[in-house]
């Protein structure tokens, strides 16, 4: 069972581990000490759900749907092609922010950014109740909650270990040209994620 869980921690950890939407909105945030607990929590819960779903068989369902993969992809790419506009517009301006204090995201901007870049980006459907799910199935019950459980577990672990240790990078944002290349790299990966959902969505049409 053991084995099982470690599997489960090694398949989810190897999906959400890849630079991503998710991935650099939380170490920007993290950076700037804006909810370092809240945002890697909702974004672990959000897998650790989704996770649940795709264990649960319900993952080739909502594949078989064209028209919902077509809307949420497009939905989830004019969201990341804004957000990242956002980050690029942030790196020409420049900012300089005092890391030793928190930045000024109110909490219900911080969980409906945080929801929106998770729930807005199909790919985490794809890793999570697809390829964890088809995965999970190839285990005898209760081999599959085990495989499942190890997932979500890695979700927890990254998350968290993103968010509170990229506040030992801190000390270097606290000159405007870390803030401009951070930007400009978030800015990067938003408008790659938003260009890959879009041709998937399209593609698929």
């Amino acid at each position: 069972m053991l084995l099982t869980f470690l599997t489960g921690m090694g398949t989810g950890g190897g999906l959400i581990i890849a630079i991503g939407a998710q991935n650099a909105f939380v170490l920007s945030q993290g950076v700037k000490k804006n909810h370092v607990i809240l945002i890697p929590l909702i974004c672990a819960v959000c897998d650790a759900v989704l996770v649940a779903i795709g264990v649960a068989g319900v993952g080739t369902y909502i594949a078989s749907s064209q028209v919902l993969s077509q809307v949420a992809g497009i939905g989830g790419a004019l969201f990341l092609f804004c957000y990242g506009l956002g980050s690029f517009r942030s790196a020409f301006k420049g900012q300089q922010l005092d890391t030793d204090q928190r930045g000024g995201t109110s909490l219900k901007a911080a969980v409906l950014t945080t929801l929106a870049v998770t729930l807005l980006n199909p790919h985490v459907y794809i890793d999570t109740i697809l390829l964890v799910g088809s995965i999970a199935s190839q285990f005898q019950n209760p081999g599959h909650l085990i495989f499942g459980a190890g997932a979500a577990t890695a979700s927890f672990v990254w998350f968290f270990g993103l968010s509170l240790g990229s506040r030992l990078l801190a000390p270097f944002f606290k000159k405007q040209l870390s803030w401009r290349i951070l930007d400009t790299l978030v800015g990067i990966v938003m408008w790659a994620v938003a260009i890959s959902v879009l041709k998937g969505s399209l593609g698929s049409g």
